[in-house]
C-alpha cells in the first residue's frame, strides 16, 4: 500500500507521527469506455478552453474565480490557510460512537505510526479500546477540510472521515408519510416479522454477488452463450392488503 498523506496526530501533549493508508478496494468491475463503432477506446484530454490544444498535467494550476478574474493558488497558498492542519489530526474531544448518526459517515483510513512512535501509538489506540470512546478530529487532506473519528480497529488506528452537519441535504421537500405512534395490528404484526429476522450481524455473511454475476455473464458472452434475464417480481401496491402480506411472511419464515 501507498501512504496518501503522512503528519501526526495530536493528543494531549503527545505527537504520534504516523501515516495514513485508504482502508478499501472497491470491488467493481473496471470497465473501459469504447467506441461503439470499431470498439476502440475513449480517451479524456485535458485541453486548453482558447487554444483546443492539450495541456500537460505539469502546466496546469488551480485558481479561484474572484470578481472576473482567476486568481492563481500555489501549494505554499493551501498550507498556509492552515499549516496546522496540513500536517496535524489533533483529537478535539472524545465521545461515544453511538452519539454519530450513520449518515454522517464518509470514508475510512488505516493510520500507520512512523518511525519511534510504536509505544505512543498503542497506547493510543489501546486507551481508546478500554474507554469505548472515539477521537473527534478534523483535518486538511487534498485541499479539504474533513471531520474524522478516531477508533480502534483490530490492531489498527481506523480514521473514519464523517461529513459536516451542513453537507446533509435537509428531508422537508421529500413527500413522506406521517410517523404514526398508534399501536395497530399491522404494526404489532411487522414488529413481529422484525423479531423474526434478527440475527448477529456477521459482515462475512455479505458479499457483492452483483459484480461475480456480471462476470458470468461477460465469460458467457465471450463463449457466445446467451444471457437471459430474470422477470422481477411485482412490488406491492398502495391498495394490497399489509395484514394478509405481514401474515404470510411469518409463515414463510417459519417453513423456510
Amino acid at each position: 500500500m501507498r501512504a496518501i498523506w503522512t503528519g501526526s496526530i495530536s493528543f494531549g501533549l503527545i505527537n504520534i507521527p504516523i501515516k495514513i493508508f485508504s482502508a478499501i478496494q472497491e470491488s467493481t468491475l473496471d470497465m473501459d469506455m469504447l467506441d461503439e463503432k470499431d470498439h476502440a477506446n475513449i480517451k479524456f484530454k485535458r485541453v486548453n478552453e482558447n487554444t483546443g490544444k492539450e495541456v500537460s498535467f505539469a502546466n496546469i494550476v488551480k485558481g479561484y474565480k474572484l470578481e472576473e478574474k482567476y486568481i492563481i493558488l500555489e501549494d505554499a497558498d493551501f498550507e498556509a490557510a492552515d499549516a496546522v492542519k496540513t500536517k496535524t489530526i489533533d483529537i478535539q474531544s472524545f465521545a461515544f460512537e453511538k452519539e454519530i448518526n450513520s449518515i454522517y459517515y464518509e470514508q475510512p483510513y488505516y493510520l500507520e505510526p512512523d518511525k519511534g512512535a510504536m509505544n505512543a501509538y498503542a497506547l493510543l489506540r489501546d486507551a481508546l479500546e478500554k474507554s469505548g470512546k472515539v477521537g473527534v478530529t478534523s483535518f486538511v487532506l487534498r485541499n479539504k477540510e474533513s471531520l474524522a473519528i478516531l477508533k480502534p480497529y483490530k490492531n489498527v488506528i481506523l480514521l473514519n472521515k464523517i461529513r459536516f452537519e451542513q453537507e446533509i441535504r435537509d428531508t422537508a421537500d421529500l413527500k413522506l408519510p406521517a410517523v404514526s405512534k398508534a399501536k395497530t395490528k399491522e404494526m404489532d404484526m411487522a414488529t413481529k416479522l422484525i423479531d423474526q429476522l434478527t440475527e448477529k450481524f456477521d459482515i462475512s455473511n455479505f458479499k457483492d454477488e452483483y459484480t461475480a454475476k456480471l462476470l458470468k455473464i461477460i465469460k458467457n458472452k465471450a463463449k457466445g452463450k446467451k444471457n437471459t434475464t430474470p422477470k422481477l417480481k411485482v412490488v406491492h401496491k398502495q391498495s394490497d392488503d399489509l395484514m394478509s402480506m405481514l401474515k404470510a411472511s411469518l409463515e414463510k419464515k417459519k417453513t423456510s
